[in-house]
């Protein structure tokens, strides 16, 4: 399966650089054929696009390659598999309330999923103010840069549609996402207590009121 044609890119990332596209109001329709090409660390090329309702199986290929620690990491403990209820709540969203992009490699003429970030707001306010963030990266491509660069992504989405913040939940032993935040050069505010961190990003420099 070769990645999904017929993208709309609100904005793209060319390297590790964001370059923003202005002017350009996000619908449904838009984000939900995201899809822009990025290249790694090592050089390789990525698709970063939209989730969509075909994607099950390899979302449920993609959570059997990962190891325990980054499943504990994500998921706050042990976890054995995707529910089939889970893969529809994770791929069937609405692209308002719930944004999620995947990290895509071609191998053997079809696409891999080798990561997942999202943002979901349970606001009803529209637009809504804040945002949970997650992702997830599977084991054999960290430190190829590709958190930073769904979040990157996400950021561009998440401005175009009016969101003002991200928030997310981070166990302390997880360093390698408080860098990811520390390191987007965005406003942030963090919260310690014995178990997580709390993570604020404001997307805007203007969006701590």
């Amino acid at each position: 399966m070769g990645p999904a044609n017929g993208g709309c890119a609100i904005g793209s990332l060319n390297g590790s650089r964001q370059r923003i596209t202005a002017g350009i109001t996000t619908t449904m329709n838009t984000v939900a054929n995201y899809q822009s090409v990025e290249q790694l660390r090592d050089r390789r090329a990525v698709t970063i696009r939209a989730i969509k309702p075909g994607d099950k199986t390899l979302l449920r290929e993609a959570f059997k390659k990962l190891d325990d620690t980054s499943i504990r990491l994500r998921f706050f403990g042990p976890k054995m598999e995707l529910t089939d209820q889970e893969l529809i709540q994770a791929t069937e969203i609405d692209f308002v309330r719930n944004v999620a992009l995947v990290t895509c490699v071609q191998e053997s003429a079809r696409e891999r999923i080798i990561g997942v970030g999202r943002y979901i707001t349970y606001e009803e306010r529209r637009p809504p103010l804040t945002a949970e963030v997650a992702f997830i990266v599977e084991e054999d491509f960290h430190g190829q840069g590709i958190a930073s660069i769904l979040f990157r992504h996400l950021v561009l989405i998440g401005r175009e549609q009016g969101v003002s913040r991200f928030a997310a939940e981070v166990l302390p032993g997880n360093q390698t996402m408080l860098k990811v935040f520390d390191r987007a050069g965005l406003p942030i505010e963090t919260k310690a207590s014995t178990d997580c961190v709390h993570v604020t990003i404001f997307l805007n420099n203007d969006a701590r009121s």
